[in-house]
């Protein structure tokens, strides 16, 4: 492990794996890689429990930013000694908009993305422990919004406290606290590589990350509908 990224979600995490993965810090683990594997669920809530799952984790993986490995850094920073670590910031208004409508929608409220997601879990069981490990996470017993998140202010005290508690605990020779705005070159003198020729990766992290939920809750759905079509009314059914 190369790289740990200790920024929030929603503060341009899916640029940054792009990023680090350009420069040669990859592959870097990332929350799109717990959707597109949900066994992995498994393994972050063991890391809940206590335990230290991280060899399995990170098994393959040279650098991580984004939730979940962002919740653990204080165990990260000191099983990878040699790691050095990227605090990406935003601005906290801005932030608080994107997360209220992404991973605060997924668990709360009624919007489309919550229904959809609701929606799958009733019928994949997979899909249902990733939303457990979620919780867990994020919304409730030690989670990163535990405290309160109904209100703009609560999600940015969170936002600020985890930046300063991260520049408290991280020694300053290991730490870049670094904004995607500013592009490649404080990261790429951080990290000691050559800028690159390419442009810096721009994404869309927040349409991203709504298609990526409800596209696949609409394909887990029809599949269940095409299974559920096969099969023959019971005899109670029909009486």
């Amino acid at each position: 492990m190369r790289v740990i990224g200790v920024g929030m979600p929603r503060t341009g995490t899916l640029t940054q794996k792009i990023a680090l993965e350009m420069l040669g810090f990859g592959p870097c683990y990332h929350m799109v890689d717990v959707l597109a594997d949900l066994d992995q669920a498994r393994l972050w809530q063991a890391a809940l429990d206590g335990q230290a799952p991280w060899l399995e984790i990170f098994d393959g993986f040279t650098s991580t930013v984004d939730w979940p490995g962002g919740y653990f850094y204080r165990e990260l920073i000191d099983v990878y000694p040699e790691a050095k670590v990227l605090l990406s910031v935003r601005d906290p208004e801005e932030w608080e908009r994107s997360v209220r409508q992404t991973v605060w929608a997924v668990r709360h409220g009624e919007s489309l993305v919550r229904l959809m997601s609701s929606a799958q879990a009733v019928i994949n069981p997979r899909w249902r422990a990733y939303l457990d490990m979620i919780d867990r996470l994020l919304w409730r017993d030690t989670g990163t919004f535990a405290a309160g998140h109904s209100e703009p202010g609560q999600l940015i005290e969170v936002m600020r406290r985890h930046h300063e508690e991260v520049v408290n605990v991280v020694p300053a020779e290991r730490l870049l606290v670094w904004n995607v705005r500013e592009g490649w070159d404080p990261l790429c003198e951080f990290l000691g590589v050559p800028v690159p020729f390419q442009p810096f990766p721009r994404t869309n992290d927040s349409r991203e990350f709504l298609n990526r939920i409800i596209d696949g809750s609409l394909d887990e759905l029809n599949s269940w509908r095409a299974r559920e079509a096969l099969v023959e009314p019971s005899l109670a059914l029909r009486s």
